[in-house]
């Protein structure tokens, strides 16, 4: 209605100036009516009315909005042509259009330009790189903020932080950590919650602890946030102690805890947590409903999921798409496919790509492959399967494992004209090999005209999976002789092989070479692979220099393979070091 009016009285007006101009762009961009917004701003520009910094500042906030790369250049252009070059402003915003774009190159390249950079145009560009995964950047351009004397924004922080997090750079992590205490930027929330969750996923949890005990002025948010951190990296023993100290809790708080147990599969506590909630749990929202239906599906109790079924139908929520495909899911899961398919048939309305993949996953993990085939032809009456549901589809033959459906499904894209990107053809490389026709998956990825990197990690993980390691090398030169760059899940593949070939000093090599050569900052995950190489071949002596170069405290996966491997080749002062570490991972 208030854009209804401006407009209106825009019309009106017998002379408009620059103004008025800006009056009803900034109201229609503020609105979020962003064709009005690029109509407007044509229309002056037409009338020979000059453009002003507020009006660019709408036009890019809605071209930010609706991701517009090529009307986003044209007002790059404009604002050049326009004089407004040294506007520090108008140029942080094109940067920020260009990051939400996904366009890094051409956002660092305006973002050079700028000669005063304000702390907004550095915690911009330190947090596009974040978003687009791209951490170490974010952290080398914190440092240059620092380096060049500007006070970062407490997000700016919280974002660097959060990029150490990501890539388990724990003693850059650490270090920041230093700079926030001495800018003073620990009683901040925002900050403060960040270390605490960066100290969690590096397996610090002393530290994490340290920091959330010493926080001032502990609200329901911070309480919330610290017990999340913990329950949504599944460690739910340290999150439920937290929720219990919980001075005061709500439906967030409680959602978190139940999430955090069906994220670790611990069915057990999740059912002894659903009796409390029901004791002392007075709201519920949607995101609880889901929470329980997973609880349901995980212990298999389609009981328990038709008393959650009518709940949801007498309280409303069974319009909530969200909360009816998780129950559809629930019932596929459990495999009562006459439920799933009286809910999927009354949810004629309200169904989506979601409710077709449930079903389709739950038929193909039974193994119904015709009854699987059938429904997905069915699907072509109502809606074009995306490249996702397709996947979806070839991933639940991968995780059967059931070939026929696989062949039968690959048949169909064929014969139908079917597209078959690298998405697809990365879910098929993937089902061929879970079903141990390798041959087939490498004719699928031969064929590919365009291999991205998510392609060649599957074939790389197929060649793995089905014991033809030394393909696995083979493949990863060839890789990089077409310019793929491997990335986490690459490495992994790789650490895997020479798990199964015995090659200790090679895969040492791949490992070192991450960091070295790719600045791939290695994970959790990677280290865990070489823990297993020392143990699986007896080589504890380099596995005690290994352990002294971690960033962080082993798992208690690592402890316990540790534990095994001094055992058997009569380690003993590193053996009784595990042991120690791992009574002090089970003592409550």
């Amino acid at each position: 209605g208030y854009v209804d009016d401006a407009r209106e009285q825009f019309e009106q007006m017998p002379e408009r100036d620059g103004g008025s101009w800006n009056a009803v762009i900034t109201a229609c961009s503020r609105n979020e009516v962003h064709d009005e917004v690029f109509r407007m701003f044509r229309r002056m520009n037409r009338d020979g009315i000059r453009a002003t910094e507020t009006s660019f500042a709408g036009v890019l906030k809605s071209c930010g909005l609706v991701l517009d790369l090529r009307l986003l250049r044209q007002l790059h252009c404009a604002v050049m042509k326009q004089g407004f070059s040294g506007n520090v402003d108008l140029e942080t915003s094109i940067v920020d259009v260009y990051g939400k774009c996904r366009v890094m190159g051409d956002a660092r390249r305006v973002f050079d330009e700028i000669e005063n950079a304000s702390d907004v145009s550095w915690n911009v560009i330190v947090r596009r790189y974040l978003e687009m995964g791209f951490n170490d950047a974010a952290v080398v351009m914190f440092f240059k903020m620092l380096e060049l004397n500007v006070r970062p924004l407490n997000h700016t922080v919280s974002s660097a932080i959060l990029a150490c997090s990501r890539s388990m750079a724990l003693d850059v992590g650490i270090v920041i950590h230093a700079i926030a205490v001495k800018l003073k930027f620990l009683p901040d929330t925002i900050v403060s919650t960040s270390i605490f969750d960066m100290y969690v996923k590096c397996g610090r949890l002393e530290s994490a602890r340290r920091v959330f005990d010493q926080t001032e002025s502990k609200d329901l948010k911070s309480w919330t946030s610290a017990m999340s951190g913990y329950a949504m990296s599944g460690i739910t023993r340290e999150a439920r102690e937290l929720f219990d100290l919980m001075p005061e809790r709500n439906v967030i708080s409680w959602n978190a805890m139940l999430g955090g147990y069906v994220r670790a599969g611990e069915w057990d506590e999740a059912l002894e947590f659903l009796a409390l909630m029901r004791k002392e749990m007075e709201d519920i929202d949607n995101v609880t409903l889901v929470w329980i239906l997973n609880v349901c599906s995980g212990v298999s109790d389609v009981q328990m999921g038709k008393q959650a079924h009518g709940f949801i139908y007498r309280h409303g929520y069974d319009t909530n798409v969200i909360v009816a495909n998780a129950l559809l899911d629930m019932y596929a899961k459990c495999g009562t496919f006459r439920s799933a398919n009286n809910l999927f048939r009354q949810m004629s309305e309200l169904r989506d790509e979601v409710s077709w993949n449930a079903l389709l996953t739950g038929l193909a993990r039974v193994g119904r492959s015709e009854q699987a085939l059938s429904f997905f032809e069915g699907m072509q009456l109502e809606t074009k399967p995306s490249k996702y549901t397709l996947a979806t589809l070839l991933a639940g033959c991968a995780n059967i494992p059931a070939l026929n459906l696989g062949k039968a499904t690959h048949g169909f894209l064929i014969r139908n004209g079917y597209d078959i990107d690298v998405v697809v053809r990365g879910a098929m490389v993937d089902m061929y090999s879970k079903c141990r026709c390798l041959d087939y998956a490498i004719q699928v990825f031969k064929e590919a005209a365009t291999r991205d990197l998510i392609l060649w990690n599957s074939i790389i993980r197929g060649c793995c999976r089905n014991g033809r390691c030394r393909e696995v090398f083979e493949l990863f030169m060839l890789m990089e002789d077409e310019g793929v760059k491997p990335d986490h899940v690459t490495f992994l593949g790789i650490l895997h092989a020479c798990i199964r070939e015995g090659h200790v000093e090679l895969g040492f090599k791949y490992f070192s070479s991450m960091s070295t050569k790719y600045l791939i900052l290695p994970q959790v995950e990677h280290y865990d692979c070489m823990v297993e190489l020392y143990c699986k071949y007896g080589c504890l002596h380099q596995l005690e220099e290994f352990l002294l170069l971690m960033p962080f405290d082993p798992t208690i996966q690592m402890l316990t393979r540790i534990h095994a491997a001094c055992k058997s080749y009569r380690w003993e002062k590193l053996g009784a070091w595990a042991a120690k570490r791992i009574n002090e991972w089970s003592s409550p």
